[in-house]
């Protein structure tokens, strides 16, 4: 039986979390001759991905995936290892301020 370790990247589309899921596909006949492909995660099986997989986030089920690889084509996708740090930059409005004029 012939096996391959997959990493496939994930969008959900409700929370627009991404992420990746490993898996071990086993390819083989079985006992009969027929072909079997067998997908397996922490070596439990489960069915192959498809659309609609669960958000780890927010448990959404629109979840699309991507091809193998996409992550590292698009590293902007991948959050950052730690927190965010906040930009110190004062926010301006482009709207001047109105100045108030007493009638006297």
């Amino acid at each position: 039986m012939e096996e391959e370790r997959r990493v496939l990247p994930f969008e959900c589309r409700g929370c627009w979390h991404v992420w990746e899921e490993e898996y071990l596909v086993r390819r083989g006949e079985d006992r009969k001759g027929n072909y079997r492909e067998i997908w397996l995660r922490s070596g439990v099986a489960v069915p192959p991905p498809a659309q609609g997989a669960i958000c780890p986030r927010c448990g959404c089920q629109a979840a699309t995936t991507f091809p193998e690889g996409y992550l590292r084509w698009h590293p902007e996708l991948i959050p950052p290892l730690g927190p965010v740090t906040p930009d110190a930059t004062p926010l301006l409005s482009p709207v001047r301020k109105r100045h108030s004029r007493h009638l006297t």
